[in-house]
């Protein structure tokens, strides 16, 4: 690793890196995941100096350049590890993400709400002609459309910790879109399956990554997303993997639910239904059934009006109807972290601007240790401010940390959906700014004085 410690911050990040990569047994996992080197340099090494060289503040290149690359592999041997087409990065991260899981959720109640967050993110790239799938897709939040990937990602919370469970960079499902074309492998290998999922609609793609975090041992009890994945088809499939979903609805026209045994649209069931008078916490709450035929699942459909314009609504579907309509809201609240998420892998953690290569399996690599580079920090955090992690002794005798609370979701989902464009629900670019700057906030002082030093850098 070419961070040398020279300060007290230094040590402790190292001591932090160290424990993390033992803790975690990081080299057994990348052995899982056939990440293997059959002579030369240790694979581990080779990982360990990719995911440590963010909190350098020097790219290989520029340590190249400045002979401050102390470590004993060649930058040729950096790339082959990247562009190994047989490493299974989407596992590792599954795998990796499900201890991590595995320490926080002692720590809460046995009655806490897990959930996973589903969303994609622009992954965009300035040049594309030669970069391996890149494309023309859609950017949800500028609406229009750019040249990248989307990066879809599933993670977990339990309210306070969100941890990227997988991903997938797509690819535009459309061959006109495409820029540069896939290279052609065995349908049987791993490499080839990496690119169908990428070529995937992003709702098929999502519930790739749920099966895949399923059958890794993860759990939760609900999955939460948003308008861009909500539909009936959607929901009865993620029921059909035993799991309830908590979505914003998509107010369109040729989207139904059976209401009192007739196909409507959530616009046309609001405006038949009586709404609460007063300035109750919602407006509406209907019970519906989500599909047709012997498909058919029950739901509930909570709508909540903006108090800055009487006129307009959002409704929250939920696919178990037993819940109450302020647990909804709450848990819904919970899928602001995924945005939380996003902003400081790209501003902070060098998921965008780090890796210019070419090959798809290369940037499949990328994306999935800047994961753990998130993942680690996550935990520190959660270490830096909850005293159950000090021992058995601190557990018995300090309060869990506190779920995320009706009025907060409320806040949140009120003040980001109606001040986006478009009537898609969006967090503001200060509330994402805010939040971020609470989690660096969070972090050990000398987690953040590597992170800012790294974003100074760049």
């Amino acid at each position: 690793m070419s961070i040398i410690p020279q300060n007290q911050d230094e040590m402790e990040l190292n001591n932090a890196i160290s424990s993390f990569f033992s803790s975690f047994k990081i080299s057994e996992l990348l052995h899982k995941c056939n990440a293997n080197k059959e002579k030369g340099v240790p694979v581990i090494k080779i990982f360990k100096y990719k995911m440590c060289n963010v909190f350098s503040g020097r790219s290989m290149y520029m340590q190249q350049k400045t002979n401050s690359f102390k470590e004993d592999f060649s930058k040729n041997t950096f790339y082959r590890f990247l562009d190994s087409t047989k490493t299974n990065w989407l596992r590792f991260t599954s795998l990796l993400s499900k201890k991590a899981v595995d320490t926080i959720e002692p720590l809460t109640n046995e009655d806490r709400i897990n959930a996973f967050i589903i969303d994609d993110s622009l992954f965009g790239r300035t040049s594309c002609k030669s970069t391996e799938l890149a494309s023309k897709v859609f950017d949800h939040c500028a609406m229009k459309f750019k040249q990248g990937y989307r990066l879809l990602t599933l993670g977990w919370t339990d309210g306070n910790t969100f941890l990227p469970v997988n991903s997938c960079l797509l690819a535009s499902s459309k061959d006109k879109n495409v820029i540069c074309p896939e290279q052609h492998f065995d349908g049987r290998t791993l490499a080839a399956k990496r690119r169908k999922l990428a070529r995937k609609k992003g709702t098929d793609a999502m519930l790739d990554l749920v099966r895949t975090a399923l059958s890794c041992g993860h759990h939760a009890d609900y999955v939460l997303f948003d308008t861009w994945f909500s539909n009936p088809a959607q929901l009865i499939a993620v029921k059909s993997l035993g799991l309830d979903t908590i979505a914003m609805v998509k107010k369109s026209k040729k989207i139904f639910y059976e209401y009192e045994g007739e196909q409507m649209s959530v616009s046309r069931i609001y405006g038949m239904c009586k709404k609460r008078r007063g300035t109750g916490k919602y407006l509406l709450s209907v019970n519906v059934m989500v599909g047709k035929g012997d498909s058919k699942i029950p739901a509930r459909i909570v709508c909540v009006r903006n108090r800055n314009n009487r006129k307009d609504w959002i409704a929250i579907i939920c696919t178990n109807p037993d819940l109450s309509e302020e647990e909804i809201i709450r848990i819904y609240g919970k899928r602001w972290q995924i945005e939380i998420f996003f902003k400081t892998c790209k501003s902070r953690l060098n998921l965008v601007g780090e890796c210019h290569s070419l090959s798809y399996d290369a940037l499949t690599a990328h994306v999935a240790v800047v994961f753990a580079r998130y993942i680690m920090i996550a935990l520190e955090q959660r270490r830096n401010n909850d005293d159950r992690t000090l021992g058995e002794l601190f557990f018995f005798f300090t309060d869990e940390m506190e779920d995320i609370t009706f009025s907060h979701s409320m806040y949140i989902i009120l003040t980001a959906m109606f001040a986006g464009l478009h009537k898609v629900l969006h967090l503001t670019k200060d509330q994402i700014e805010q939040f971020e700057d609470e989690f660096i906030r969070l972090l050990p002082a000398y987690i953040q004085n590597a992170i800012i030093k790294s974003a100074e850098a760049a």
